[in-house]
């Protein structure tokens, strides 16, 4: 059971350790999840070798078709769009939709499903909620698994865990992963340990979504 938990893909991930599994509501502010997984997004294709990134600029290096239907989409754009290269503008325009995109594909996977709430006088709104025992246990272990491995493995997390550990600490997902202290307490000294022990590419991916974040933030209390 835990193994296909652990087959989930990084913005999967990320996605259920930043919505609550009871109400489908963000624990942070909905844009800063939006470019968290928009982040995730393009970390997945960096993980698979399509894209590789330098100076805070894309490249793609292999236009190989994912077999994920949505790292596909996001490559395609990538590829389309080859003269526009500057990471923090595509978390900017990726994460317009991110939240709805990778809900969707967790859809696919059987891991929500799609609750339809109607508004009085206004449009619908679609949360992607884990409803049964299984799907909500598997939501909640996204967010256990990865303070376990903090907590027992220290910094030296495998590239996958590592960004995901950095995309929870850039959104500021950290307390609702590490909520624990007295049992959490060497996860978030060795959380900040796994992102510099990263490569440099992705370390690189985790501080542009952490400034991206806190430029949208800061924006938004002027």
């Amino acid at each position: 059971m835990h193994a296909a938990k652990t087959s989930m893909r990084l913005a999967d991930q990320l996605y259920l350790i930043a919505h609550e599994e009871r109400t489908g509501r963000s624990r942070v502010h909905p844009r800063a999840a939006g470019l968290g997984l928009a982040a995730g997004l393009v970390g997945e294709l960096m993980l698979l070798g399509r894209v590789t990134m330098d100076g805070g600029e894309l490249r793609v290096v292999s236009r190989e078709p994912p077999g994920d239907a949505l790292a596909h989409h996001v490559l395609d754009l990538l590829v389309a769009q080859w003269q526009h290269r500057d990471l923090r503008t595509w978390l900017a325009f990726l994460a317009q939709d991110a939240i709805a995109k990778v809900g969707e594909r967790l859809l696919r996977a059987g891991a929500v499903e799609a609750v339809v709430r109607r508004r009085f006088m206004g449009p619908t709104q679609t949360t992607y909620l884990p409803v049964n025992a299984d799907q909500r246990n598997a939501a909640v272990w996204a967010g256990v698994r990865l303070a376990n491995l903090l907590v027992e493995q220290g910094g030296g997390l495998a590239p996958a865990e590592g960004v995901l550990a950095g995309l929870v600490l850039a959104t500021g997902l950290t307390r609702h992963v590490l909520w624990d202290f007295p049992l959490h307490r060497p996860g978030l000294a060795n959380l900040h340990t796994a992102v510099e022990f990263l490569p440099a590419e992705l370390r690189e991916l985790v501080e542009h979504t952490q400034t991206s974040v806190g430029a949208v933030l800061a924006a938004g209390r002027r």
